[in-house]
C-alpha cells in the first residue's frame, strides 16, 4: 500500500512540475497576442489552468502577458531596476513603512485601461518577506506575504 502511494504521489509531483502543454493555446489567444505584441521574438507559451501566459522578448526586455481564454489581454510584466521607478513610487516606497528593508525584484506590469502598477519586492533578513503593490501614483494598494 506504501508503494501504491509514493507511486502515485511520484507521478502527481511528475506531472505538475513538468512544461507540458495538455491543451493547444486558442487562436483567439495567439491572434489577440500577435496584434497587441507584433514585434515579439522568442515567444513560448504557458498554460496556467486558468489563463495563458506567453512569455517573449521586445526590445531589450523580457516579458510575460497573460490572457484568458477568450484572448482577452489580462497583463503585462517586465523586471526593471529600482532605479527605474517613478519618482512619485520612489517617494512612496521611502514613505513605507518597508523604506529600510532591502529592494528585490522590481516588476513593471501593464493592466487593462492603460493602468500601471509596480510590485516591488522587500526583506527584512532571509525569513521575512513582502510583495507590495504600488499605483503609478506612488500609493500602496497592496502588501503580501510571500516565501
Amino acid at each position: 500500500m506504501k508503494k501504491l502511494a509514493f507511486f502515485i504521489c511520484s507521478i502527481f509531483l511528475i506531472a505538475s512540475t513538468t512544461q507540458a502543454q495538455f491543451r493547444k493555446i486558442p487562436g483567439e489567444v495567439t491572434d489577440s497576442f500577435k496584434v497587441r505584441y507584433p514585434n515579439a521574438k522568442s515567444v513560448s507559451w504557458k498554460d496556467r489552468t486558468t489563463s495563458f501566459q506567453a512569455t517573449f522578448v521586445l526590445g531589450d526586455d523580457n516579458y510575460t502577458a497573460k490572457y484568458n481564454s477568450k484572448g482577452e489581454w489580462q497583463q503585462s510584466e517586465k523586471k526593471i531596476k529600482k532605479e527605474d521607478l517613478p519618482a512619485a513610487v520612489k517617494d512612496g516606497l521611502a514613505k513605507s513603512k518597508y523604506a529600510e528593508w532591502e529592494t528585490g525584484n522590481v516588476i513593471h506590469r501593464d493592466l487593462p485601461g492603460n493602468k500601471v502598477e509596480y510590485a516591488i519586492t522587500v526583506s527584512n533578513g532571509t525569513l521575512s518577506k513582502r510583495v507590495l503593490t504600488f499605483n503609478s501614483d506612488g500609493q500602496l494598494k497592496k502588501d503580501g506575504i510571500t516565501l
